[in-house]
């Protein structure tokens, strides 16, 4: 069953929570700004850095929240692990997929991003609010599962060889080759990495199906995959978990948290392997 629902296929004679998460990495304002102009009826809303970051850790430029703080943000949501959950960012973008993933991680089974994010749902005749929905808070009993982040150390020994698997970089190939660099005091990716670029997943707004993907990186391969700071590579993340790739991994600290402590590479030394 897939992870995405067209906005016009969500039944709205069934209950479901709804979850807003649009944000920009430009303006962080900007996301509870356009919020609170208007969202869809009964959506709460989900800041980047306030809800789904720690920006008081040090690991990364958005560090993983600890299970307390995702569990006091599902609660003051109001959810419940039967609960069905939608969530939609402004469409072509990695916010909707980061919730996705706190989630999955927190153990909620019924999970969904509306492709194609906010616009589709207007044009699917939603109605919108621009008043916060009441919520009853909710007390939970989460079935985290660790298994699904990987951690420094782990991706440290895929490096030097003492961890099978294959470390996967969702930044776009420039980035990755360390040509250039406009966020991070260091250009490159760490050691061994392979390259996908997150947008190549994407058209106009929309998620759809890579051949790239499928035909590039095995299924029955173990695989952590990462960016610049665990946000973008949740899309990334998202598409191999719904397409069937068994074990997989998210670096949340990605690279922003690997530079503080180990070397980096620059160029493609898998491109001949590859071609």
């Amino acid at each position: 069953m897939s992870i995405f629902i067209e906005a016009n296929e969500i039944p709205k004679d069934e209950p479901y929570k709804l979850i807003d998460t649009r944000f920009s990495l430009f303006d962080v304002n900007e996301g509870f700004a356009m919020y609170e102009a208007a969202h869809i009826e009964v959506a709460v809303y989900w800041d980047l850095n306030k809800d789904l970051s720690d920006m008081a850790s040090n690991e990364g430029r958005h560090p993983m929240p600890s299970k307390e703080q995702l569990t006091a943000l599902f609660e003051r949501s109001g959810l419940t692990l039967d609960d069905v959950i939608y969530i939609y960012d402004q469409g072509g973008a990695p916010y909707a997929s980061r919730a996705w993933f706190m989630l999955t991680y927190a153990g909620f089974k019924h999970v969904k991003i509306v492709n194609g994010g906010y616009g589709t749902m207007l044009d699917a005749g939603f109605a919108v609010s621009n008043e916060a929905p009441t919520i009853q808070p909710s007390v939970l009993q989460l079935p985290f599962n660790d298994l699904l982040i990987a951690t420094r150390e782990q991706v440290r020994k895929v490096t030097v060889g003492e961890k099978n698997g294959v470390l996967l970089d969702a930044r776009s190939y420039e980035r990755y080759i360390g040509k250039e660099e406009p966020i991070d005091s260091i250009a490159g990716h760490i050691p061994t990495a392979q390259n996908f670029n997150w947008e190549h997943l994407m058209r106009e707004g929309r998620f759809v199906r890579s051949d790239e993907l499928l035909d590039r990186f095995e299924k029955d391969e173990a695989y952590i995959v990462y960016c610049g700071s665990g946000v973008t590579a949740s899309p990334l993340f998202l598409t191999m978990y719904n397409e069937g790739y068994a074990d997989i991994q998210l670096y949340v600290g990605s690279y922003s948290d690997w530079i503080t402590t180990y070397p980096v590479a620059t160029g493609d030394e898998n491109r001949k392997a590859r071609d």
